[in-house]
């Protein structure tokens, strides 16, 4: 009977069980019943009131989240809202008082997800249950109902979870009690604000205590405590063991009745119902610590799938909202909507080379960048190699296998742009050809402006005297074959990797180490997306894409196709994603031949705001280590899906693009354009 209600008042609708989840799985003793009435109001509103609303999930309803800073990064205007909000102010506020007590999670140990439930989901696979992480959250709720019946109180010990877990459901108390343990001390850390403020205090001499509402037990969480660098409290209050909570206020009572009335006492915590009121009402002063998951939950992206989501989101509320430093809104840009996908991109391109026996990484410039140093850090000992190569070396060295892209970059893309034949040629590195314009059948002279109706001629023109063009580029051709001849020695396949989006980068390298250079190394291109809906040519490389000459990760026609329509090139969804992959390098012109007869690469001009760029680095490179460091020893979190990793784009992208805008606005289009096409 009791299931059959639960089902009805939570299950039967998904927008009531996603609000009402919400409220109930982090609530304890007063915080548990409000949690039901707020369970009835939802079903009251829903079937009384029609509010049909309710009836669905915030994303569905296509919330957009709050408008994203636009002068500042996120966690420079919280620092502005909290001024008070540092380890060195805490301290000196706390050390006025006789003894301090600290709430434990979400203020002392932190864990890397925005809900502390989601630590459940990896019971699942460990006992071999479906949907276990949803069966230990239910049985808590009837553990909690019996134990009121018979104590009079909702402080239900760890041992009665898992006790009525093992009646109902079948699993070892003992094991259930021990697996979530082990999750307990492997993803629990100390909170790095928290941390130096504990210390301190400790040094001075300040008497310590601990409390908690919380069931797991005092001898735990000690040694949960002391794992995390909490060494040397004076005691620990558990609701679990005393029958008393911090949101009734009686265990304020009892650290009264053991520290001392008479004694100045503070708590610190992040509730600003059990660790503030309930604290003050009871006679114990509060200093108020942000929950940074709960002051950062609008401007995270939500539509996300339920592991990657909440670790995502868990990792970057707790590097902005701490309160330990502010970063600029470059650094946020990478750490915040880049670092999960470089992570997810470099899992990827790993997991597809050894599944296909590729044997060497080639990061194309320069876009291949961050994602070289990133893929390094993960998978160490790896071949990879970050290659020199681009857009405009790769089409003038395939002039002769595609003359069709050739004229269409370098004159049917610049025709009307009011350029003369002379700088048309000189663009195209054909200087040496402009003192023959005015031969041959078309007359043109290096001083023609090239409009509509004369390209043609100028593309007959240069046709007449192919073997001239392929000429002026003997030398460079001859130059980067030499170098990827050294490159690919000794290896009979490699990936090249690049942001996108034709794929022509990966391609056109390909063509030419193969079937040009006839190098015995069969080239495979890896690119974040491809084109979309939105291009001229969105099927441009549908035929490379099927035969698996190229893969994407991202998006394309057959996967994610929502992303694939939702990503815009007229509205600069490419140059977002490529101002993510910036470097700081210039960009890459070709090759050469030097003095002593050794090829070397020829750059265009250094960056603007190249501060800029390495901070962006800066952030994706701390997202990286900070998710390695949580879930680097577990595979199944590096698994992330391409939707996933394009997730916090969308966020960024709504309330048309105005963050995204804001960002470019502040680098040079040439950082914003990739090398590799």
């Amino acid at each position: 009977m009791r299931l059959k209600i639960y089902n009805a008042l939570v299950n039967r609708v998904p927008g009531i069980a996603y609000r009402y989840h919400r409220a109930h799985d982090s609530a304890h003793g007063l915080g548990t019943v409000l949690s039901w009435v707020y369970l009835l109001l939802l079903n009251c509103g829903y079937y009384v009131l029609f509010l049909r609303f309710l009836g669905k999930k915030p994303e569905e309803l296509k919330r957009e989240n709050r408008p994203l800073p636009l002068r500042e990064s996120e966690s420079e205007a919280d620092a502005a809202r909290f001024p008070d909000r540092t380890p060195e102010k805490f301290t000196e506020a706390l050390s006025r008082y006789d003894v301090i007590s600290f709430d434990v999670f979400d203020t002392l140990l932190l864990r890397p997800f925005d809900k502390p439930t989601d630590l459940f989901f990896f019971l699942d696979d460990a006992l071999g249950i479906l949907d276990c992480h949803r069966i230990r959250m239910e049985m808590e709720y009837a553990a909690r109902q019996k134990h009121y019946a018979s104590c009079g109180n909702y402080e239900v010990s760890f041992r009665e979870i898992w006790e009525t877990i093992e009646r109902e459901v079948g699993p070892s108390a003992a094991r259930g009690m021990e697996l979530e343990e082990e999750l307990e001390l492997r993803f629990c850390y100390a909170n790095p604000f928290m941390l130096p403020v504990f210390r301190e205090l400790r040094k001075r001499g300040k008497k310590i205590v601990f409390t908690t509402d919380m069931y797991l037990p005092a001898s735990f969480l000690k040694k949960l405590l002391q794992h995390c660098g909490y060494s040397g409290c004076d005691a620990l209050y558990v609701s679990c063991e005393s029958g008393r909570s911090k949101s009734v206020g009686d265990l304020y009572d009892l650290i009264r009745e053991e520290q001392g009335r008479e004694l100045r006492i503070v708590h610190v915590g992040d509730s600003e119902q059990s660790d503030v009121r309930s604290a003050k009402a009871h006679g114990i002063d509060s200093l108020y610590y942000p929950n940074v998951n709960r002051l950062s939950r609008d401007y995270r992206a939500q539509d996300m799938s339920v592991l990657i989501g909440g670790a995502y989101r868990g990792i970057v509320n707790s590097r902005l909202y701490s309160g330990l430093a502010s970063v600029s809104m470059e650094y946020e840009y990478g750490f915040v909507y880049g670092g999960l996908f470089v992570v997810g991109y470099c899992a990827f391109i790993h997991d597809y080379c050894r599944e296909h026996g590729i044997e060497k990484v080639l990061f194309l410039s320069r876009d291949g960048d961050i994602l070289k140093q990133v893929y390094d850090r993960m998978f160490p000992g790896e071949d990879t190699a970050y290659v020199l190569w681009g857009r405009l070396p790769a089409t003038v060295l395939m002039a002769d296998r595609n003359r069709y892209d050739y004229f269409r970059r370098f004159l049917w893309h610049k025709t009307g742009e009011g350029k003369t034949a002379a700088q048309l040629l000189r663009e195209a590195r054909l200087a040496p050809l402009a003192e023959k314009l005015g031969t041959g059948d078309q007359q043109l002279r290096p001083e023609t402006r090239i409009n509509a109706g004369n390209a043609g001629a100028l593309k007959d023109w240069l046709l007449e005297n192919w073997d001239d063009v392929l000429r002026c580029y003997e030398e460079e051709g001859a130059a980067a074959r030499a170098v990827f001849t050294e490159l690919l020695k000794d290896c009979g396949s490699a990936a090249a990797v690049d942001i996108g989006w034709a794929g022509s980068g990966a391609v056109s390298l390909a063509c030419l180490t193969e079937q040009v250079w006839k190098l015995p190394c069969r080239i495979t291109g890896i690119v974040a997306g491809t084109n979309t809906i939105h291009n001229v040519e969105p099927d441009a490389g549908e035929g490379m894409l099927q035969s698996g000459r190229l893969v994407s990760y991202l998006f394309s026609q057959r996967e994610n196709r929502d992303l694939w329509k939702k990503h815009d090139l007229n509205r600069d969804y490419n140059i977002y994603w490529e101002l993510l992959l910036s470097s700081p390098s210039p960009p890459f012109l070709g090759y050469g031949w030097d003095k002593d007869g050794r090829p070397f690469p020829r750059f265009s001009h250094p960056e603007a705001n190249r501060e800029g760029v390495l901070e962006i680095q800066r952030g994706i490179r701390d997202f990286a280590e900070d998710y390695l460091r949580h879930f680097g020893d577990r595979p199944e979190m590096l698994r992330i899906s391409g939707r996933d990793a394009y997730a916090p784009m969308l966020t960024a992208a709504g309330r048309a693009e105005r963050y995204l805008k804001e960002m470019n606005r502040r680098f040079s289009p040439q950082v914003s354009v990739g090398a590799a096409d």
